[in-house]
């Protein structure tokens, strides 16, 4: 019994598998026919074909374009690195400052009509601001920081007001000290929370290096890369770089569903 149990278990999980693979493909391929077929119906060289951006893509990859001088590698490698960065001091603030301020009802009720205020403000509305006032190579970091920030700061709050009281007053009640309270409970029951956080806020994150980079002229990065080409009429290399910022995005957030799963493992959670 425990056999056909196990059996059936395995079965299903290949099939779901195979089955979010097929749906994948297919809806895959579906967007690149319509595109095609969008291109050929419109017939205008700022809507390049699939083909001709792919064979774009194959010549960027293996060499400099004529325009910027480097290839598209390079400009890649910039706007991670900003990405990342940008990604990172806000991860560290706005989960601080999220279990700070969803700890204490009064700094929450305090801090609240100034994140409502500040919160729906569009961070590219920050880029040419941020840029112009601490320069292109912090300004691009900085506006990376502003669209990570809000959507992981609000989460890391909410996932701590929905902490149910009665696991923290149970942990007390064993004798958990503070310390314990906060390793044991209140940063398990918020990691999902975080997690939630950090894909929004990284698909803000690249929406921010294309904002930014367009406004900092010459600071490289694939936002300037599509600006450039944009300006000259180059459109199958304007393709590539949404392309590649699009596989950029789906590969971060691919990355924060693995650390999520490992970090839930790590901890029991299911």
């Amino acid at each position: 019994m425990v056999n056909i149990d196990l059996n059936y278990d395995e079965y299903n999980k290949v099939h779901r598998i195979i089955r979010g693979t097929l749906v994948t493909v297919s809806s895959l391929v579906i967007f690149v026919l319509a595109w095609n077929d969008i291109s050929l119906l419109i017939g205008k060289s700022a809507i390049p074909s699939p083909m001709k951006t792919f064979d774009a893509l194959k010549y960027l990859l293996f060499n400099e374009d004529g325009v910027t001088q480097s290839t598209i590698w390079h400009h890649m490698l910039v706007s991670l690195e900003r990405f990342l960065s940008g990604l990172s001091i806000a991860f560290v603030i706005s989960v601080m400052l999220g279990l700070i301020i969803g700890s204490f009802k009064t700094l929450d009720d305090f801090t609240k009509p100034i994140i409502e205020i500040l919160r729906p403000i569009a961070p590219m509305a920050w880029a040419p601001i941020l840029i112009f006032a601490i320069g292109y190579k912090w300004g691009p970091i900085a506006v990376v920081f502003v669209g990570v920030f809000f959507p992981l700061l609000t989460n890391t709050i909410f996932g701590v007001k929905s902490i149910d009281s009665k696991l923290i007053d149970a942990a007390r009640t064993l004798g958990a000290s503070k310390i314990q309270i906060f390793t044991k409970v209140m940063l398990p029951c918020t990691v999902p929370y975080i997690m939630n956080g950090l894909r929004i806020g990284s698909g803000i994150g690249w929406m921010c290096i294309v904002a930014s980079e367009l406004y900092a002229a010459a600071c490289g990065g694939i936002g300037y890369f599509v600006g450039i080409h944009a300006s000259i009429g180059l459109w199958s290399n304007v393709y590539v770089g949404i392309v590649v910022i699009a596989a950029l995005g789906t590969m971060t957030t691919g990355l924060f569903d693995l650390i999520y799963k490992f970090v839930s493992e790590g901890m029991g959670m299911k």
